[in-house]
């Protein structure tokens, strides 16, 4: 992350955080699958850990304080301002459950749900500024959201991020700088699912990947297939955290 001088622009993906009921448990798994080590994080979190790939922060791992609540990951969009972003996504229909707090010197955060309830956050990086998604195996590489309302889903991510929203196959997407950065799309498998931000993390072979899983006590959810994005699979590890990856191209 050396390379990284400025905050990432407003509305990119910038990184990814698991709650889990599993510490020790999600280390292991991930450590193992993807390549990660880890660090201690902000200790304003409590136990969490940051993940690294060689001496780059690529994810956060915690555990979640509340009784019941689903093993998921979350994904965080950069902001320039995320008192200002918390307030409009009140503004815009959305709720705001955590902060916006500090996080000692790596940055103010908060999470939030949009209009139908899909769990995000918020992050105006200091000293950690984040990463940006790209296809090197083992970081994040694409995030989408599913759900029932795409439609809807598109007008709140533009007003709350500040960004255009436009057609993309099979849905819509962010773009910042003219690019796409993150997927909307309608949820048809979500099945009585809650809507969600899906993280994909990039691989270098989804089959292997996949296999991989399984002998580490995960599950496959749906098997290797083609995207509009590459060969992708969905998985979940042993606690029951759903993500994807993505085979680097």
């Amino acid at each position: 992350m050396s390379a990284l001088t400025l905050r990432l622009a407003q509305g990119t993906p910038c990184w990814v955080s698991l709650m889990t009921d599993d510490l020790p448990g999600a280390r292991a798994f991930y450590g193992e699958l993807l390549g990660w080590t880890f660090t201690q994080g902000p200790a304003q979190l409590g136990a969490y850990v940051r993940a690294r790939l060689g001496e780059e922060p690529v994810a956060g791992l915690g555990v979640s304080s509340v009784t019941g609540f689903p093993v998921q990951w979350t994904t965080y969009f950069a902001v320039d301002n995320a008192d200002r972003a918390a307030q409009l996504v009140r503004e815009c229909g959305g709720t705001v459950a955590v902060g916006p707090l500090q996080a000692e010197r790596a940055g103010r955060l908060a999470i939030a749900a949009d209009v139908s309830g899909a769990v995000f956050g918020l992050w105006q990086g200091e000293e950690h500024l984040g990463r940006e998604a790209r296809p090197e195996p083992g970081g994040p590489a694409w995030a989408e959201l599913l759900t029932p309302d795409a439609h809807g889903a598109a007008s709140f991510y533009r007003a709350v991020l500040g960004v255009p929203v436009a057609e993309a196959e099979g849905g819509s997407a962010l773009l910042v700088g003219g690019r796409a950065v993150a997927g909307i799309r309608h949820g048809a498998e979500l099945r009585g699912h809650p809507p969600r931000w899906r993280t994909h993390f990039a691989v270098a072979d989804a089959e292997l990947t996949a296999r991989r899983t399984v002998e580490l006590g995960g599950r496959v959810l749906v098997e290797p297939h083609p995207t509009p994005r590459g060969r992708a699979a969905r998985l979940a590890d042993p606690r029951g955290g759903h993500f994807s990856v993505l085979e680097a191209v």
